[in-house]
């Protein structure tokens, strides 16, 4: 578990690809529960420890997340959250070259919880919710172009919507039009930088977290403008 930031009320890790938020129904162990395990041992707790969760990213993402380690924290990260006063920033990889090399998206996306997917329209539908982000390109290599987004709402599986409806699925994004998946069944999309004004001390918390041990995000990493 890769912790980037710690204080008495939040913790921040950089999550693995692959890694879930909380349990489902594979049974695998969720970070929050990694998160508690790593709180015990480090503070030599006796009995349950607290670690609440706050927001989540999707199992193939990989990126920053915080979790609350009082109950003080977690109803006040959530207001800031609800609140979206939250900046969240992503790196996301794609192999087609954006019609323009920066712009604001703006779609309205419904969420189908049969399959598990969104869906994105330039207009209104019915149940659907607007969903905002801005995006410029960053980074080339021969093959990919790396993306910048800014998310200035929360809709499921925005990002990866949103990219796809300009004709930028993610690389290794199967579900929302990518050709390939990727060998570790990642989508190449990071959760790169987060900032807020901390819950308890005020203090304004900037985090940034490494792209992932891969060669192409190294690559695209080092070229970033």
């Amino acid at each position: 578990m890769d912790v980037v930031y710690e204080d008495n009320h939040i913790i921040i890790v950089n999550k693995a690809p692959g890694e879930i938020i909380q349990g489902d129904k594979t049974g695998d162990k969720p970070l929050v529960e990694i998160i508690k395990d790593y709180l015990k041992e480090k503070y030599n707790k006796p009995g349950n420890v607290f670690c609440g969760v706050i927001h989540r990213l999707d199992r193939p993402v990989s990126g920053l997340v915080v979790f609350a380690k009082t109950s003080k924290a977690l109803s006040r990260m959530n207001a800031l959250f609800q609140n979206r006063e939250v900046r969240k920033i992503y790196w996301a990889i794609v192999r087609n070259k954006p019609a323009k090399d920066s712009d604001r998206l703006v779609h309205y996306i419904r969420s189908v919880e049969k399959n598990n997917k969104s869906y994105a329209s330039l207009e209104p539908t019915k149940d659907s919710l607007k969903a905002i982000l801005d995006y410029k390109v960053i980074s080339k290599s021969e093959n990919y172009y790396l993306l910048e987004v800014e998310l200035h709402t929360g809709r499921k599986h925005q990002i990866r919507v949103q990219l796809s409806s300009m004709g930028c699925p993610i690389k290794g994004d199967l579900k929302y039009g990518a050709p390939r998946s990727n060998f570790d069944a990642s989508i190449s999309l990071h959760s790169h930088f987060i900032s807020f004004t901390h819950p308890v001390s005020g203090k304004l918390i900037e985090v940034t977290a490494p792209v992932p041990n891969d060669k192409l995000w190294k690559v695209l990493a080092e070229n970033v403008k």
